[in-house]
């Protein structure tokens, strides 16, 4: 439970550090730049790009809302509690209104997020969301989500921008959004201001005008995104991955500049056909045991990447430590003179060449991914053809954060249900046990098994943990955190 007095408390302690950094006190808009593909600001759907996500989680709060380290704080409600079983969450929403004026009461907000949980059916978080059993309302302000199953991790999905409340079209803040082009840098976005208190339903707060700022949010692609925060015309640039970070070096960005938050989820190979020489699971082993996973690394110069070849990031809770790295104790030779032993076998047999076509997006840290994939893989007699990321392919990359750091968001992001790549029935059957089990111990053993039925597969083929940066510079209301999340009111306000 957080009680108010408690987001109270937080809100005093957390206010002067947010004021400490901006540069400069007027009106000039934080310049943030997502980086993405011009005008994805506006983008709709279930799966929202960077920029449009930090739009909607700015002017559409949900039941709680995530601060800049990642904490789940009070949004739409001021405090909640969990049942003793674990299977109820129950929300006190705050004393406030909607856009329209319209009070904010149980009803309004239970069918607003009904409908966002509904809009991610067949989408990952939709998996991720299905131990929701319903959400009712309760007194004047006051709502349950019943689950049907034990859900930790509850709040921390709650607090996504897809579960965001809209009610008459619009979303209850903090800030509200105006469309806003930027003749000078050539960038199409939105021009946020954070909304007064007493426009929200909430008592007033003296002199607000005086402790915010503006903010512009504009979406562009990475490189000129770096180039405009070099240029001083950028104050944040979010979203960057593993395909740009070469250009940081490139572009002489300081080191003091650079923020890597510390994220876990699944980057590496999903094998996209099993047919050919994939269609053997012994086979897709041959290329998990080629590629060099350190040399991969070195090549991008980053201290503190965690590789893995395992399905699941290991040390996660709910992680029994059962399952362990593969090929122990086999060096990159030994595990390469096995993988070619393989491919020679499947040559024999008079199948021919192999040539895998590898699915990538654009960047310069991209070619060095598929350099070294190509190396990998011609160490073992097997050719590499890069293709753009919407073209068919035998293998393509995954590149995602975990929304929360526990096996099970893993399993939905491969399972059967998703159907982007291969999978496993037999792990999606014991996925589905372990979230019925009530028991912690049994529970994790059943995702050991999983993960083992998935590793056998070799359906996916692990590198490493994602690569997340951004680029700041004097700007406050910013911190680098496990789940990658910035969001955009702490940046508003401005110092003294």
């Amino acid at each position: 439970m957080l009680p108010l007095r408690t987001f109270l408390a937080f809100c005093a302690l957390a206010l002067p550090a947010a004021l400490a950094g901006c540069a400069g006190t007027d009106d000039r808009p934080v310049e943030v730049l997502a980086i993405g593909e011009p005008g994805s600001t506006f983008a709709g759907g279930a799966q929202l790009p960077l920029s449009a996500q930090l739009l909607r989680a700015a002017t559409t709060e949900g039941l709680v809302a995530f601060d800049e380290q990642g904490r789940v704080v009070p949004a739409l409600a001021d405090r909640w509690i969990v049942t003793d079983d674990g299977m109820s969450y129950i929300f006190r929403l705050r004393d406030g209104t909607w856009p329209d004026g319209t009070p904010i009461n149980a009803e309004s907000a239970r069918a607003a997020l009904t409908q966002a949980i509904r809009a991610q059916s067949g989408q990952p978080l939709g998996a991720d969301l299905s131990a929701i059993e319903e959400v009712r309302a309760m007194a004047g302000r006051v709502i349950e989500i019943r689950l049907s199953q034990q859900m930790p991790d509850m709040l921390q999905l709650l607090a996504q921008p897809e579960l965001g409340a809209i009610y008459a079209g619009r979303g209850a803040g903090p800030m509200k959004a105006r469309r806003d082009n930027d003749k000078d840098r050539q960038l199409t976005g939105v021009l946020l201001r954070a909304i007064a208190p007493e426009d929200r339903g909430l008592p007033q707060q003296e002199n607000w005008s005086k402790l915010v700022r503006p903010l512009r949010l504009s979406a562009t692609p990475a490189a000129r995104a770096i180039e405009l925060f070099n240029a001083g015309q950028a104050d944040l640039v979010l979203g960057g991955g593993f395909a740009d970070f070469p250009r940081l070096d490139l572009a002489g960005v300081g080191r003091g500049s650079i923020r890597l938050d510390p994220v876990a989820g699944l980057f590496g190979l999903a094998v996209v056909h099993d047919d050919g020489f994939l269609a053997k699971p012994v086979n897709r082993e041959a290329i998990a045991m080629a590629v060099d996973r350190d040399a991969l690394i070195a090549s991008f110069n980053i201290g503190g990447w965690t590789a893995t070849t395992r399905v699941i990031n290991p040390g996660l809770e709910g992680d029994n430590g059962t399952v362990a790295e593969r090929w122990i104790g086999r060096t990159i030779d030994e595990r390469r003179a096995l993988a070619a032993a393989r491919v020679a076998q499947w040559k024999a047999a008079g199948h021919g060449p192999v040539t895998l076509r590898v699915a990538l997006p654009a960047g310069p840290g991209a070619n060095l991914l598929v350099e070294r994939l190509s190396a990998d893989l011609k160490a073992i007699g097997l050719a590499l053809q890069r293709v753009g990321p919407g073209a068919d392919a035998d293998l393509r990359l995954i590149d995602q954060i975990a929304r929360y750091d526990r096996p099970a968001w893993f399993f939905n992001q491969l399972s059967c249900a998703n159907a982007r790549a291969m999978c496993s029935v037999a792990a999606d059957k014991l996925v589905a046990e372990a979230l019925a089990e009530p028991g912690l111990v049994k529970r994790a053993d059943l995702y050991a098994q999983a993960e083992a039925q998935l590793t056998m597969a070799n359906a996916y083929i692990p590198f490493g943990v994602p690569i997340r940066w951004s680029l700041v510079s004097s700007t406050s209301g910013f911190a680098a955190n496990r789940w990658g999340v910035h969001p955009l009111m702490p940046l508003a306000f401005i110092p003294k």
